[in-house]
């Protein structure tokens, strides 16, 4: 068993975000976790970062043929990725955080739209999108709200240009149907509604609701490891 953890949006450096969780993680199960790359966030050729959703959901995929059995953990848009990546053999598990569970042809634009407080984000002009109106204190204070100060800079140096695409395509697919799966509802999250989060965790196999913003497996990795822990005992 490996885990793969696909991180949310507007973001880089999938690694740096789980690395909390996957040395606990490994430290308490021997499982290691690789984090994939999103082409959509500036992490391919031109032409994989162009390709949005749909590159995403194939550098996901070519992940999972690397692998006989997973646990796939989606964060925020992470859950849209799998969703369009269908069926797979290899997923065992899906653990989802703070993230979401569209419907076929329902966009990560349009699940986000719905929000009373959406996350202010800009058009570059450029085919990407970006945060806006943010800096490093104000995006600590809504995103990271339960870590300290120096991990906040750490996560704002990583906050990155987006394909538009990742946003506006619609799924082709609902990965997330049919397969066992856990749903961490962060009941502190700034960013994404607690309202949001448990209309789609009502799609999931279970959820779990816990005291924490909008990354706990950077301010609570002990937490979410229990939750790997329990989807393993579950076989």
């Amino acid at each position: 068993m490996e885990l793969i953890f696909v991180h949310g949006a507007l973001v880089r450096e999938g690694q740096w975000w789980w690395q909390r969780t996957a040395e606990l993680l490994h430290e308490h199960t021997g499982i290691r976790s690789k984090a994939i790359a999103l082409p959509s966030c500036g992490e391919g050729t031109p032409e994989e970062i162009s390709g949005g959703l749909a590159a995403d959901s194939a550098a996901l995929r070519g992940a999972l043929d690397e692998v006989d059995s997973a646990i796939v953990v989606g964060h925020s848009y992470g859950g849209t990725v799998i969703a369009e990546v269908g069926e797979h053999p290899a997923i065992a598990h899906l653990l989802y955080i703070s993230s979401y569970l569209p419907d076929i042809g329902q966009s990560q634009g349009e699940i986000m739209s719905g929000e009373s407080d959406p996350v202010s984000i800009g058009d570059n002009g450029d085919g990407t999108l970006s945060v806006s109106g943010y800096d490093a204190a104000s995006f600590g204070a809504r995103f990271l709200q339960d870590a300290d100060e120096p991990t906040q800079q750490q996560a704002w140096a990583r906050v990155t240009a987006q394909a538009s695409g990742a946003f506006m395509t619609p799924t082709s697919a609902a990965g997330w149907e049919g397969v066992d799966s856990t749903y961490i509802i962060c009941g502190q999250d700034r960013s994404t509604s607690v309202e949001l989060q448990r209309f789609h965790a009502n799609r999931a196999t279970r959820s779990v609701e816990l005291p924490t913003g909008h990354h706990p497996f950077i301010s609570r990795p002990d937490l979410v490891v229990e939750q790997v822990q329990a989807l393993l005992h579950r076989g």
